[in-house]
């Protein structure tokens, strides 16, 4: 994991470098009297959001791997499955309800894109899967 994080912040000091090359290259090749008209404002934005991101990703896996107090087996090339944590919950493979509650975010979007009748037809699709997803233990083959 230090390795990602000297990465984002390797990623972040190129953008905020491009982003600096950028603008003044900018300021520099424009001809106007007006200096606001000269800076390009749209790249020089998405530059320095870039390196905004970079660094907020970069803080947070910083804080990460100070939390966790060391190496975890997952960040270890050496490190076999069984050295993590065995338990990590359960799931269902067998189980559709994913695919219908996939399907029910498509409908809705499609709705807002499309016609707004979707709209409760995605939302009622919906709720129906969260539903079975929430009770798929309690009946049938796999009630416990």
């Amino acid at each position: 994991m230090r390795d990602n994080v000297i990465l984002w912040w390797v990623l972040t000091a190129f953008f905020a470098l491009i982003g600096v090359v950028y603008t003044g290259w900018h300021i520099l090749a424009t001809p106007s009297e007006n200096f606001a008209e000269r800076i390009e404002w749209v790249g020089t934005v998405a530059l320095f959001f870039g390196a905004f991101m970079g660094a907020m990703i970069a803080f947070y896996l910083d804080r990460t791997h100070a939390a966790q107090k060391g190496e975890l087996p997952e960040d270890i090339l050496t490190a076999d499955i069984d050295d993590g944590d065995p338990e990590l919950g359960e799931f269902s493979p067998w189980s559709w309800w994913p695919i219908v509650l996939a399907a029910s975010a498509a409908v809705f979007v499609v709705g807002l894109a499309v016609g707004h009748f979707l709209l409760p037809i995605g939302l009622a699709i919906f709720v129906v899967a969260i539903v079975g997803w929430v009770y798929e233990y309690y009946r049938g083959n796999f009630a416990r």
